[in-house]
């Protein structure tokens, strides 16, 4: 069986240093041999397997995901494993708060969100290594659990293997590397504002309780989970994925009424990814480039224009 392993995870890999590249090389040789070596993960499609770092002589405990096609395997997710405790449950749904998709379709939904991606850092890590630089490390399960646990709602299956893949865009120069030099946010930033949005619902309510029903106020649901921040320091506003939706839609910390962008995130990496290969065909923002930094024309600063160069492929 052949074994493929996504370029982003070696790097990953040589992030961890010590004798992590060379764990997962044997691991590959492994799964080559038997590649029903992994368990069923909570994403669909996806198997896992977790490396004991002891058997080498400098690695920490690495789990990895895979993908099984019919004639070979791709490894897609690799993190160091923080912990061999049981990833604590996230709290069940209200109705209409999220329900688990098809197994077919979130299995669907796995791949175009992880292919979309690799796309996305495979230019930036071509072409704009500061930009890929600081992307930060995939979260792991439990993290993503914990902050399940903590919004109340089940995280999408996409934003799920969003994060496995990176938790968090720490900027290049205060450039994102998402169209308008938005930022995906770290699990800390998205938990902190999803607490700020609700606290401002819970006094509109307290204030709806005397307003006719017509003129009720409402500036955020529970099942709207921010997730990209208009820089990786500004997060004043951004884009949400509603959990019920399957939307993005625009928030802000004015809590003016937000906009839905009738975008899925797939759809989302997709266009970022589509504009970064073929920038003759962009329309929505042009990608350039200051210094070693992936730089989108639609927010640059005036005073920085002379030193952007646009990306033309």
């Amino acid at each position: 069986m052949k074994v493929r392993i996504q370029p982003d995870v070696r790097d990953t890999a040589a992030r961890l240093g010590g004798d992590a590249p060379y764990a997962l090389k044997a691991l590959a040789d492994r799964l080559a041999d038997d590649p029903d070596l992994g368990r069923p993960s909570n994403l669909p499609g996806i198997l896992t397997v977790t490396v004991d770092g002891t058997m080498f002589d400098d690695c920490p405990d690495l789990s990895v995901g895979y993908i099984r096609e019919p004639d070979r395997i791709e490894i897609r997710f690799l993190n160091a494993a923080r912990s061999t405790e049981p990833a604590p449950d996230a709290q069940e749904p209200e109705p209409g708060q999220g329900q688990r998709a098809d197994p077919a379709a979130a299995a669907l939904t796995v791949r175009e969100v992880a292919d979309a991606w690799h796309r996305i850092t495979g230019w930036l890590q071509h072409h704009a290594p500061d930009s890929y630089a600081a992307l930060r490390p995939g979260a792991d399960s439990a993290a993503i659990a914990a902050l399940e646990s903590d919004l109340g709602i089940r995280i999408p299956v996409e934003l799920h293997v969003l994060w496995l893949l990176t938790a968090g865009d720490d900027g290049a120069d205060g450039w994102g590397c998402l169209p308008g030099n938005m930022a995906l946010m770290n699990l800390e930033a998205v938990a902190a504002r999803h607490r700020l949005k609700m606290d401002s619902q819970a006094r509109q309510d307290a204030l709806n309780a005397d307003r006719p029903e017509e003129e009720r106020i409402t500036v955020w649901e529970t099942t709207r989970i921010p997730v990209i921040a208009l820089g990786p320091t500004d997060s004043t506003m951004g884009l949400y994925l509603d959990a019920a939706s399957g939307y993005l839609g625009s928030w802000s910390r004015y809590n003016e009424a937000p906009d839905e962008e009738l975008d899925t995130l797939v759809t989302y990496l997709e266009e970022a990814a589509d504009m970064l290969e073929t920038p003759a065909l962009a329309t929505r923002d042009k990608p350039g480039l200051i210094g070693g930094a992936l730089v989108w024309r639609s927010s640059i600063n005036p005073s920085l224009e002379d030193r952007w160069q646009p990306w033309i492929g």
